[in-house]
């Protein structure tokens, strides 16, 4: 849906859901912010039993001016009404008459949604979303702090300061906006209550703790879900804890935030572990989050007579999760490749670029990629691939001119999320496609490799303080020249870009 859409409409109230969070109030303030530009007059709207009381919130309304009204008794029929940060019909936005609907939302769908529809679930917020279909209408944010500050927290808090983000357009976000920092510091500082902090006493008292793997488990009441985060990161100053786990229950959903100090466990893997199926996680290595839907959990045939409730179901998936992976460390480990078959590479068209063409050599470099982060120090001879799904690697020059020869084709492949390249020095950005150049693979590359049985935690050789994560079905490889150039290959395209010998 683009947001041109709704401009058919004269009567148009927007609503978030009952008792707004900072990124519904955000991502409503930006809709609002664009129709009255477009020459709409629009209202927005709250509705349920409570009328906003948290202090960061009052700030955030006063700070920017959000027109927002609570209106717990909301009886006209709009022409049109949109829902941004929740999805009309579910339980946490009290239900309005409308002619029409439109929803913009990043959470997990959860209802039959209408034609006129923007529901991103991998997004860290909708102010994001917001953000970027008002980007897609040709206008920019510019000068308007307030909004731009409102965008900013409304993520800032939905992520955890921050530190649960997983999309790459997150992060796309936050490096644009100018924002008024002394506002998001105030309303920072303004986010716990003495009730709140009583909820997180009262469960660190009640931990968990698994000795084996050394995570713990804090079960709060019902809260801030930033509080989550305060109270986990307070736990992880613990000495012997390596993962924590906290989170609490509610009607309309579970809320949970996860933390990891080893580089072995992915804290955003396990936040997607705990959701699959049943709601939605991601998030940093470090840090991350999610959310579990009570009517995906009662659909799901998850609960049975043995697991009764969320929170043994929590600590089930936590020990699949320790139990599941092996580990590889690719610099100091070899693979048996015994009973691996030899492959060639079939001649494919991708893409390459010499990373010294972007920026100087010895700069340290950021690679953003919808898989993620790729840090990367660039060298004389250091060269990065562009793949067929837009995945991209470093690779050094020798074995670029051993397995690709150039092609004369233009490159002009689309991805859904074009790399980035990012000079951690300078903060400068650059996009990456403009600088790729055509390659076709030899047919003389060759590699050991197998489909894995099971779950495989990958340090290649070019990092080994982040994994790869491989799972059944996809394959692990092994050049045939370099023992130690071990990789994974993903088992939907490892067909396409390998033959048998």
């Amino acid at each position: 849906m683009k947001l041109s859409e709704l401009l058919v409409f004269d009567d148009i109230v927007i609503q978030c859901h009952d008792n707004p969070d900072a990124d519904a109030l955000a991502s409503g303030y930006a809709l609002y912010w664009y129709l009255e530009k477009m020459g709409k007059n629009p209202r927005f709207i709250y509705r349920g039993r409570n009328e906003i009381t948290k202090g960061n919130l009052n700030l955030m309304l006063r700070f920017f001016k959000i027109p927002v009204s609570y209106e717990p008794d909301f009886d006209e029929v709009p022409e049109l009404l949109v829902t941004v940060d929740c999805q009309y019909g579910q339980g946490n936005v009290t239900r309005t008459e409308a002619g029409n609907i439109a929803i913009i939302d990043h959470h997990q769908k959860t209802v039959d949604l209408p034609p006129m529809s923007e529901v991103r679930s991998n997004i860290g917020s909708c102010s994001t979303i917001l953000w970027d279909m008002i980007r897609q209408e040709g206008i920019d944010i510019g000068d308007d702090r307030n909004l731009a500050t409102a965008l900013y927290y409304g993520l800032y808090t939905d992520t955890n300061r921050l530190t649960e983000m997983s999309h790459p357009l997150d992060r796309d976000m936050i490096d644009m906006l100018i924002i008024n920092k002394s506002n998001v510091t105030e309303m920072s500082n303004s986010n716990i209550s003495l009730e709140e902090l009583k909820i997180t006493g009262k469960a660190i008292q009640g931990y968990v703790y698994h000795d084996d793997y050394r995570y713990l488990v804090l079960k709060a009441d019902q809260c801030d879900p930033n509080i989550l985060g305060v109270m986990s990161d307070f736990a992880m100053e613990t000495t012997d804890v390596d993962v924590c786990l906290a989170y609490y229950k509610s009607p309309e959903e579970v809320k949970y935030s996860v933390r990891s100090c080893i580089k072995e466990v992915h804290a955003n893997e396990v936040a997607a572990w705990l959701s699959n199926g049943i709601g939605g996680g991601g998030g940093h290595l470090t840090k991350a989050g999610g959310v579990v839907r009570p009517e995906l959990l009662d659909a799901s045939g998850l609960l049975n007579d043995e697991i009764k409730d969320i929170d043994q179901l929590f600590v089930k998936r936590l020990d699949e999760y320790f139990n599941m992976y092996e580990i590889i460390y690719a610099q100091t480990d070899t693979v048996d490749t015994a009973d691996y078959n030899l492959y060639e590479k079939r001649p494919q068209e991708v893409g390459c670029l010499k990373l010294s063409d972007v920026y100087p050599v010895h700069s340290v470099v950021e690679i953003r990629t919808l898989e993620g982060d790729i840090n990367v120090i660039i060298g004389s001879d250091t060269y990065l691939m562009v793949g067929t799904e837009g995945e991209v690697y470093p690779i050094t020059r020798e074995k670029l001119e051993k397995s690709y020869s150039k092609s004369d084709k233009v490159y002009d492949k689309v991805f859904d999320y074009e790399p980035t390249i990012k000079n951690s020095q300078t903060g400068e950005k650059k996009k990456i496609l403009g600088y790729v150049s055509t390659v076709i693979s030899n047919g003389g590359a060759r590699i050991y490799a197998a489909p894995l049985d099971h779950p495989v935690k990958l340090f290649t050789a070019w990092d080994d303080e982040k994994y790869y994560a491989g799972r059944p079905g996809d394959y692990i490889a092994v050049r045939e020249d370099d023992e130690h150039d071990i990789y994974i290959i993903s088992g939907k395209l490892f067909d396409k870009l390998y033959k048998k010998v």
